[in-house]
């Protein structure tokens, strides 16, 4: 395999999917009181991991095509019931395996510029460090998550890249 931003780009996304099934699955049988419940996390919860996640996709996904961020802060409520950001998860999922797939049809600027949500100021970064920033803050939530599970009790499985079935 051929291992440029291009191919990176839609390996991740299709790691992050096919993650973010597994990891929504799981917690869909949890209690709201579970998933809501402060377990030591960087945000807190299951709950507000998973916000913060969709959060920081959406807000990803809009630098990426040059648009405003439809989110004001990383820690924003985008969603109180389950089922509702549950649905949003797919979708973004989705555009994130859409986008990923659309960058080797075309040449990438090498820097993207973007005003930080932590602290207004404007950016000017690498754009192909960015997007492995973008996939790798993913891993690094949903490792939390996974540890949020366990103290829980709960299953969670094989997480590692390289056990992605093929077809996913």
């Amino acid at each position: 395999m051929m291992f440029d931003i291009h191919s990176y780009a839609i390996s991740m996304a299709t790691y992050n999917q096919w993650m973010n099934d597994k990891i929504y699955a799981i917690c869909a049988g949890l209690s709201d009181d579970q998933r809501k419940a402060n377990c030591g996390l960087f945000f807190g919860s299951i709950d507000n991991t998973l916000n913060h996640l969709l959060v920081c996709d959406l807000m990803w996904m809009a630098r990426f095509n040059e648009k405003q961020a439809p989110v004001s802060s990383l820690t924003q409520r985008l969603y109180e019931n389950f089922a509702q950001m549950t649905e949003a998860r797919f979708r973004i999922d989705r555009d994130i395996l859409v986008w990923a797939k659309k960058l080797s049809a075309s040449a990438l600027p090498e820097r993207l510029y973007y005003c930080s949500l932590a602290n207004k100021e404007t950016r000017d970064v690498d754009l192909a460090k960015a997007i492995v920033h973008f996939f790798n803050h993913q891993t690094h939530h949903r490792g939390q998550i996974s540890a949020g599970l366990s103290q829980l009790g709960v299953e969670f499985g094989v997480t590692d890249l390289i056990f992605m079935p093929e077809q996913v």
